[in-house]
């Protein structure tokens, strides 16, 4: 029993964390968490988020943006679903 409630309260955490840094990586990020040298001074880890728009500012593929994000967090989260459908097992 004790090891079943664990295991979710492990999984609940896993996609919460999943799940911010999802939203870190689109458009939608609004909160300055950190100062703008960027997280644990990593300057390619700014406070504004939004990483998938600036990585494809410049390229063809900037106008969609938000499409290749959605179709990265649902290959990421189908790959996720798959690795623990295995661990289960």
């Amino acid at each position: 029993m004790f090891g079943s409630i664990m295991g979710r309260i492990l999984g609940v955490a896993l996609a919460a964390v999943l799940a911010a840094i999802l939203f870190y990586l689109s458009r939608f990020w609004f909160l300055d968490l950190w100062p703008r040298e960027g997280l644990l001074g990593w300057e390619a880890l700014p406070p504004r988020g939004s990483l998938t728009a600036s990585w494809l500012r410049g390229t063809p593929f900037a106008p969609f943006e938000l499409v290749l994000w959605a179709v990265g967090a649902f290959l990421l989260l189908s790959a996720v679903e798959k690795l623990v459908s295995l661990i289960r097992r």
